[in-house]
């Protein structure tokens, strides 16, 4: 039995949830978002309620009943409030800007590393934090991963790309023998 899936959803005011065949509609402020779900679970629109329940009995019905139900909250959360990332960058010489649809970063490398800026995301770099908001929330975490990718922060001095809320267990360097 899944904890996530026998709660019931509500949908706030100013969204609408249509249903049709296996695909999804979630429409927002922020924009809107489609996605298909496979017929394992069924999804049930009630006024501005949403429920969720197999239709049959199978261990990867159980498996997606409450990741399907977290994916559709995930997809109001995200027309009615957006998703949110930042990243820290660190180090001497290290720094992002964005010109126009891209992302330009300076990390220490013999040459620029520009990243393309999706039209859905919305990235601003100021100093040394790089913000990236959009709605949906697995386009947001993507990008995210990947400008952290091109350095990930070392464990000695701290040096790279990490996010807001990360903590990095710093090593100890070599010890000089007196």
């Amino acid at each position: 039995m899944s904890r996530i899936g026998k709660k019931n959803l509500s949908i706030p005011k100013g969204v609408t949830v249509t249903k049709e065949g296996d695909v999804l509609t979630v429409k927002g402020p922020k924009g809107e978002l489609v996605r298909t779900f496979k017929p394992l679970i069924e999804i049930n629109i009630d006024g501005d309620a949403i429920t969720f329940s197999p239709t049959k009995e199978s261990i990867l019905a159980k498996a997606l009943w409450g990741t399907y139900a977290s994916h559709v909250t995930n997809m109001i959360i995200g027309v009615t409030e957006g998703f949110q990332k930042k990243l820290i960058i660190e180090g001497v010489g290290f720094k992002s800007n964005v010109q126009g649809d891209k992302l330009v970063l300076d990390l220490g490398f013999s040459h620029q590393v520009i990243e393309n800026i999706p039209k859905e995301l919305t990235v601003t770099a100021e100093k040394n934090i790089v913000t990236i908001s959009g709605f949906n929330k697995e386009q947001v975490g993507q990008f995210a991963s990947t400008i952290r990718l091109h350095k990930k922060t070392e464990p000695y001095k701290g040096k790279g790309i990490r996010y807001e809320d990360e903590k990095v267990l710093r090593k100890q360097g070599k010890k000089t023998v007196a």
